[in-house]
C-alpha cells in the first residue's frame, strides 16, 4: 500500500515528492513515463526561475531536480497511469501496462499541454519563433515586431504584456469580436503599438534555417493574402488539460472538474474528494511557472502529510 501516488514528474510532481518524503512519508512512488522534468525541459533558454542566476535550458534547470527529490526515498516507477478510481478510503492506480497500486492518497500533476493552431509550418518552427509562452520567451524579441494569434483572454492579455517589450504586436484573430473580458479588450485598443488584424485565417508560418520570417494570413471575406514580416509567433488557442487518469468508466470525473478540464482545488490542492489533490497546471488558475508549480506540489505534499496523519 503506498502512502502516495504522485502521477506526473513535472515541477510540481517532484517537488510533491520531495516534501512528502522528507516530511516522513515512507511508500511514495512517482508515476512519469520519460525523464522527470516537465514541459519546461523542451524551452531553450530560462532566465526567471529565482536564484538562477545564469541563462540556462530547461533540461539544464531540471537536471539536478530529480537526484535531489529522490534523496528521500521517492520511488520513480516510469509508468503510464491510465486510470485512478477510489473504493471507500483506498485509491487504485492502473497503469497502462495493466498493474495495480493502492494508495491512501493520490497527487495529480499531469498538467496541460498548449493547444495547437493547426496551420502550415506550426510543427516545424515549434521552439524556433513559435511560441505559447509569452512570459518565458517575450524578452528575446524585445524591439521587434511579434504577432499573437488568438481571442480569448490568454492571447489579448499576452498581447498587452508583449506590446510593452515589442515595438509593434500584430493581434490575429479569425473573427471581428474577442471572447476575452470587456476591459480586457479596452485596454488592448488603447494600447498604441498593437495592431488588429481581425477576421483573417491563418494560412502559414514561414521561415528559414535561423527560424521565423513572417505570418501569411487570409482575409476571410475578400480572400486577400497578407504577409506579417515577424520572427516571433505567440499562439494562444487554448489548452488541453492532461486529465485523463481521472475519467471514470462510465465517462464521469473521479472529482470536479472545469467545463475546460482543469481539476477544481482548494488553497490546500484539495479537490473535492478526500485524499486527492493537484498541483501545477491542470488546476484551475494555474499561473503555468515552474517556481508556481513547484509552490503547489510543496503545499499538496504538506496537507497530504496532515491528511494521512
Amino acid at each position: 500500500m503506498l502512502d502516495l501516488a504522485i502521477i506526473g514528474g513535472g515541477p510540481a510532481g517532484l517537488t510533491a515528492g520531495l516534501y512528502a518524503t522528507r516530511g516522513g512519508l515512507k511508500n511514495v512512488i512517482m508515476f512519469e513515463m520519460g525523464m522527470p522534468g516537465g514541459q519546461i525541459t523542451s524551452s531553450s533558454e530560462i532566465e526567471n526561475y529565482p536564484g538562477q542566476v545564469e541563462i540556462v535550458s530547461g533540461m539544464d534547470l531540471m537536471m539536478k531536480w530529480p537526484e535531489q527529490c529522490q534523496r528521500f526515498g521517492l520511488k520513480h516507477e516510469m509508468a503510464q497511469v491510465e486510470n485512478v478510481t477510489k473504493n471507500g478510503d483506498i485509491f487504485k492506480v492502473t497503469t497502462s501496462d495493466k498493474k495495480e497500486y493502492e494508495a491512501k492518497s493520490v497527487l495529480i500533476a499531469t498538467g496541460s499541454v498548449p493547444r495547437r493552431a493547426g496551420f502550415k509550418g506550426e510543427d516545424e518552427f515549434f521552439g524556433k519563433g513559435i511560441s505559447t509562452c509569452a512570459t518565458c520567451d517575450g524578452f528575446f524579441y524585445r524591439g521587434k515586431e511579434v504577432a499573437v494569434v488568438g481571442g480569448g483572454d490568454s492571447a489579448i492579455e499576452e498581447a498587452i504584456y508583449l506590446a510593452k517589450l515589442c515595438k509593434k504586436v500584430y493581434l490575429v484573430h479569425r473573427r471581428d469580436t474577442y471572447r476575452a473580458a470587456p476591459s480586457t479588450v479596452e485596454h488592448m485598443k488603447h494600447t498604441e503599438n498593437i495592431e488588429e488584424v481581425t477576421n483573417v485565417s491563418v494560412e502559414e508560418v514561414f521561415g528559414d534555417a535561423s527560424g521565423v520570417t513572417g505570418l501569411k494570413v487570409k482575409c476571410n471575406k475578400t480572400g486577400e493574402i497578407r504577409d506579417l514580416p515577424t520572427p516571433g509567433v505567440f499562439i494562444f488557442v487554448g489548452r488541453d488539460v492532461l486529465n485523463a487518469p481521472l475519467k471514470q468508466a462510465d465517462g464521469s470525473f473521479l472529482c470536479d472538474v472545469r467545463e475546460s478540464g482543469e481539476v477544481v482545488v482548494d488553497l490546500k490542492m484539495r479537490t473535492s474528494v478526500a485524499g486527492l489533490y493537484a498541483a501545477g497546471d491542470i488546476r484551475i488558475d494555474a499561473a503555468k511557472q515552474v517556481v508556481c508549480a513547484a509552490g503547489d506540489g510543496a503545499t499538496a505534499a504538506v496537507n497530504i502529510i496532515e491528511y494521512l496523519g
